[in-house]
């Protein structure tokens, strides 16, 4: 079975830079995507970053030049780096997992780990 746990994250001052990291396990697929979301207080939770199995690599526009995703070698710890850190970064960050980026996102099927919590202030 699939199980994400998120870790890394913390308070920082704005300016500064977190490094989160994602432990994967038990992944089903030989194609795949794995992201990022983060649901920042008093929005909509949104998709921050992603990286498939080919090593393809989708940002947010707002985080794009700032965030960085990245797996392991054994595709078994996802990453996402993080520099010069604003306020608006500030909310709980998920990893996930899912057969294609579409349905990670925008369906269902996605497996999902607990959550990070990132404070910037």
């Amino acid at each position: 079975h699939v199980q994400l746990v998120e870790s890394g994250g913390g308070s920082v001052q704005t300016g500064g830079s977190l490094r989160l990291s994602c432990a994967v396990s038990g992944n089903p697929y030989r194609t795949y995507c794995m992201g990022w979301f983060r649901h920042p207080p008093g929005k909509l939770r949104e998709g921050v970053a992603s990286i498939e199995s080919d090593g393809t690599t989708t940002y947010k526009d707002s985080v794009k030049g700032r965030f960085i995703i990245s797996v392991d070698n054994s595709k078994t710890t996802l990453y996402l780096q993080i520099n010069n850190l604003t306020l608006e970064d500030t909310g709980t960050y998920y990893c996930g997992l899912d057969r294609g980026c579409a349905s990670l996102f925008y369906g269902d099927s996605g497996h999902w780990g607990q959550g990070t919590q990132v404070t910037v202030s």
